[in-house]
């Protein structure tokens, strides 16, 4: 007898496809199929049983042991709906499990010496009522100690809980902090730890030897028996939005599923967003473990290392004190500009600048990973002197030690930051006090509590203010109180900003008034932006520019039928214009019915276009 099932093959951008088998298969197995034209067996999982069809099907290869639960399935059809993506690549976010290992069913009890202060026990009381709350908290307020607390009454129900974290890597001292009090039953998740872990922490989940998982994006799609709390923390940060598809959002996805499993969830930040602000109920906590006071200290000249920066640093060394130099650029430089011409030297499949790095001699695209000699001559008038524009945190490193010759500077980016292990071991050092000044990308801002900084330097902060974004306004004065909460943390701490817009970012630096920011930036956006309705880009991308340019202006005309629930705020080309050889175009799209937004989204069927639902652009 033969079985008709439609699998959905993993990664593929193809609706599911029907399959044979001689045999009963469960729903959500994962298989083996051959697809016309590709010599390797693809994977993909069963999705649903189905009537003869009418047309001839080929044979399922190989059933494997791992499956997909119904809850996966029901969840990555949501994903596939509201993310705009097949049902294969929703289910590829998923981790697969062995079905028929035995679990250990003991409740664990743990309680840890934590005594939360009054505002803590507030907070803890206010989200232990609410099934989904956002945890405002000022840096230094003790978050983690309510987030422990709360773990701690998860997991004495019997139920497993999850702490997101937007890197790849907690800070140390979170890590360390967690590992005491929940010893074994605690697994730390992200892409960076080896296949072999990680088949072992699946193990340890289904067994119900782990508990609690601390993790990034990807941690959300383990296969929980019970998942009773979902913590995400930092939960402001941009790095819990996808940028490949499905290009889903981690902390909404969260709330979502939180809704559907009766999970209870928790957002917390210092600096909230504004879209978790206005949904989610809140408390606000202020009262912090150490008194601290900062100043503020604004320099608004264009020299970035000038003798005010490098005076505030030396004072700071002399008191055997640590320095940390913020900067939005990694590399040396940013730009290189012909001062004949005028022409930038950008890479030649990408419509961008191409970084310069002095470590490799040459320079470097971020967007497809060009990389050339840097030319002694401009590339476009052959003739004119080419000249640096936009320090990078390279550059910052090499005049700082050029400056402090006999002082530990360390980088703290991509560049040089590319393993958990690596990280690990900066911080580390850094926390032991044998680094002096850790220059660093938005990582310096990730959470990391070190009590001996006393200055934060923030630089390039206006060219965050110059994105192209509705939400430039949030992000500099987030990214901005976060980094000045890495210094003063026990005590007096200073921050010297280097900016143009110093009446703007004084009037919201201190923490205390990001509220009031909230409320002005709510006002501003009414019934024009995010929170207040849902926006959609649409990039159109082609080898050849005038087909992506076409498709875009052959979907405008479609839209125009809808143009009483859907608007189009703009089009045109994207402000990068080039990326990889293809050339890109953009659709950005609103509307306050989500329901008539994502049939239109689904309705563009070209190959050419990528969807971003919920764009933060």
């Amino acid at each position: 007898m033969e079985y008709y099932y439609e699998v959905s093959l993993l990664k593929a951008p193809l609706e599911p496809l029907t399959y044979k088998y001689n045999k009963k298969i469960e729903i959500g197995t994962l298989v083996a199929v051959p697809l016309q034209r590709r010599a390797k067996l693809q994977m993909g999982v069963v999705v649903k049983e189905v009537e003869k069809p009418s047309f001839r099907c080929i044979d399922i290869k190989e059933i494997t042991n791992r499956y997909y639960s119904k809850d996966m399935l029901d969840i990555a059809k949501f994903i596939s709906n509201y993310y705009i993506s097949t049902l294969g690549e929703a289910l590829n976010v998923y981790i697969p499990f062995e079905k028929d290992i035995a679990r250990d069913e003991n409740i664990t009890n743990i309680k840890s010496d934590i005594v939360l202060s009054t505002s803590q026990q507030k907070a803890f009381d206010f989200i232990d009522k609410n099934r989904v709350s956002l945890l405002f908290a000022d840096t230094g307020s003790g978050k983690t100690e309510i987030y422990i607390k709360m773990i701690e009454k998860i997991i004495s129900q019997g139920r497993e809980a999850l702490l997101l974290i937007p890197e790849i890597s907690l800070s140390p001292q979170m890590e360390q902090r967690l590992k005491k009090v929940f010893g074994d039953i605690i697994a730390v998740w992200h892409s960076k730890i080896s296949k072999k872990k990680k088949d072992e922490i699946t193990q340890g989940l289904l067994k119900g030897d782990i508990k609690i998982i601390a993790g990034a994006r990807s941690s959300l799609f383990l296969p929980y028996n019970d998942l009773g709390l979902i913590i995400v923390d930092e939960e402001h940060d941009d790095s819990y939005k996808s940028e490949q598809k499905p290009r889903l959002n981690i902390k909404d996805l969260s709330i979502y599923i939180g809704s559907k499993y009766d999970i209870k969830v928790i957002l917390g930040s210092a600096t909230p967003s504004l879209s978790s602000f206005y949904k989610i109920p809140y408390i606000r906590v202020t009262q912090t473990f150490f008194k601290s006071e900062k100043e503020i200290i604004y320099d608004v000249s264009d020299l970035s290392l000038n003798k005010l920066i490098v005076n505030e640093i030396k004072d700071t060394l002399k008191k055997k004190q640590q320095v940390i130099i913020f900067l939005p650029t990694r590399a040396n430089f940013k730009y290189q500009i012909c001062q004949e011409c005028g022409e930038a030297v950008e890479c030649p499949f990408c419509s961008v600048s191409m970084s310069l790095h002095k470590s490799t001699n040459g320079l470097h695209c971020h967007y497809c990973n060009y990389s050339q000699a840097i030319p002694k001559k401009c590339p476009s008038c052959k003739t004119g002197d080419i000249k640096n524009y936009r320090l990078g945190t390279a550059e910052v490193e090499s005049q700082l030690k050029d400056i402090f010759p006999t002082r530990r500077i360390e980088l703290f980016d991509r560049d040089k930051i590319k393993t958990d292990t690596q990280l690990k071991k900066v911080l580390k050092e850094f926390n032991n006090q044998k680094i002096d000044i850790l220059v660093g990308t938005q990582m310096l801002s990730k959470g990391h509590d070190y009590h001996n900084v006393t200055l934060a330097v923030v630089l390039g902060i206006d060219s965050v203010l110059r994105m192209n974004s509705y939400k430039v306004r949030e992000k500099a004065l987030s990214l901005l109180i976060q980094i000045s909460g890495r210094s003063g943390r026990k005590g007096f701490g200073k921050v010297l900003i280097q900016t143009k817009n110093p009446d703007f970012f004084n009037q919201y630096t201190h923490i205390e008034s990001y509220k009031e920011f909230l409320d002005s930036e709510l006002s501003q956006r009414k019934d024009i932006y995010p929170p207040f309705v849902r926006m959609a880009r649409v990039v159109f991308s082609h080898n050849n520019s005038q087909i992506a340019q076409k498709e875009m202006y052959q979907y405008i005309l479609f839209l125009k039928k809808h143009k009483k629930e859907i608007d189009v705020i703009g089009f045109g080309e994207c402000s990068i214009s080039k990326i990889a050889n293809k050339y890109r175009y953009e659709l950005l799209i609103k509307s306050k019915n989500v329901s008539k937004l994502l049939t239109v989204l689904h309705s563009i069927k070209t190959a050419n276009a990528t969807i971003d639902m919920d764009t933060l652009y």
